[in-house]
């Protein structure tokens, strides 16, 4: 095989040829470098991976009822990339992160799947929002063995059954809503209520919630069911207005979320209310002026701006050369995420498979990314389940 490859190889193989036979060297030790050069200098094969570039694929909502949230998260991730690229990549390999907009629909969310698995051949997928647009790509993840990490949502369904392609980084909503039930109930409030879309989001904070409350053994919670896409929102305002719950939790996107509120304190309701982290953004909190004092939310990643936490204080100093991006917890979200996956990527070694990234994210179990422990195993992709309970003060300013 190889003496026909020296026929037919070209010049620089007869002149090897020469040079080693002037040596008094034999055509079987040839025949072993070429071979080695040819290991050593051949491209990789894995889709994605070029001598220079990994490429990430994306589907997220960059327009629609999300697009906030997923333009500060994808430029969290970007902030990452770019410092990472900036010292030679992974493995001299630069990050290339592809973005399609799926304006949060299922429907589209599955077809840029498919598209950037089997058109732009990406090496994984990253930072999908959503349960229902995450949930939309599982069959391809699973058929393609395409792996996703840091999915945007903390639905149950990512978790249980676990699926052995999808890396969650965030904790789940369930625990969010355990961590709101047990904060209040310590301050001494015992009657609950939901406001709570008919969806799958909703369904998982509902269950997650009378867990919660029986757990505490406190009383049965009103759930006040909603149409996902409701403009108007009085009726149900009027329900639990009348109700007087202690405390009023929200499984909601941020339009409804919105008009509830709203709606809720122009009709004089007083009671706390809670919403989760999927709608924490500046434009959210600022959309509802004063309306947005007193307002609880829990927080899934560390404080932003706390300069004692070592990866808060790794984005601030990140942001300090970036002045036209301003600090947020979706920001964090999005520079963790990323650094999930550099991780993982740095862990499969200079010749990355698909497969090594999955094995080299499970070894991470344990893993303290500066203020964040991943959870992470053979049989685990709960990622990590850091949630604290914050509150809006006066400018809108986030309070812990």
């Amino acid at each position: 095989m190889c003496v026909r490859d020296m026929k037919h190889g070209g010049d620089s193989m007869i002149l090897i040829h020469r040079l080693f036979s002037q040596l008094g060297l034999g055509i079987g030790l040839v025949c072993m470098v070429s071979s080695f050069s040819a290991i050593a200098g051949a491209p990789p094969t894995e889709p994605g991976v070029t001598a220079h570039t990994i490429v990430i694929g994306q589907s997220a909502g960059f327009t629609g009822p999300v697009s906030d949230s997923v333009k500060q998260l994808t430029e969290g991730a970007k902030l990452y990339f770019d410092l990472i690229n900036k010292q030679g990549g992974v493995f001299d390999r630069k990050i290339v992160l592809e973005s399609i907009d799926d304006g949060y629909d299922a429907k589209r969310a599955f077809a840029n799947t498919s598209k950037l698995i089997n058109d732009s051949k990406v090496f994984a997928l990253f930072l999908y929002r959503g349960t229902p647009t995450t949930e939309a790509a599982i069959p391809l993840l699973t058929s393609s063995r395409v792996p996703l990490i840091a999915p945007v949502t903390g639905a149950e369904s990512l978790h249980q059954p676990m699926n052995r392609y999808l890396f969650n980084v965030r904790a789940k909503y369930g625990e969010e809503v355990n961590k709101v039930v047990e904060q209040l109930y310590s301050m001494g409030l015992k009657r609950f209520a939901a406001f709570s879309p008919l969806d799958a989001f909703g369904v998982d904070g509902e269950n997650a919630l009378r867990t919660a409350i029986k757990k505490n053994n406190l009383p049965d919670p009103l759930i006040i069911h909603y149409e996902r896409n409701a403009a108007d929102v009085q009726g149900y305002v009027s329900s639990l207005v009348a109700a007087k719950p202690q405390a009023i939790m929200m499984f909601c996107t941020p339009k409804p979320c919105a008009l509830f509120i709203s709606a809720f304190r122009k009709a004089g309701g007083t009671q706390q209310l809670v919403t989760l982290s999927n709608v924490s953004t500046p434009d959210f909190i600022s959309s509802l002026g004063d309306n947005s004092r007193g307002l609880g939310f829990t927080q899934v990643f560390p404080d932003p701006t706390d300069s004692t936490v070592p990866i808060s204080k790794e984005l601030i100093t990140a942001l300090a050369s970036r002045r036209d991006l301003s600090n947020s917890y979706q920001l964090m979200e999005g520079f963790i995420s990323a650094k999930v996956l550099v991780e993982g990527l740095r862990r499969c070694g200079p010749i990355p498979t698909r497969e090594k990234l999955i094995t080299a994210l499970e070894s991470m179990g344990g893993l303290d990314m500066g203020g964040l422990k991943l959870n992470y195993g053979p049989n685990s992709r709960d990622g990590s389940n850091f949630i604290e309970l914050t509150v809006i003060g006066q400018g809108g300013h986030i309070l812990k």
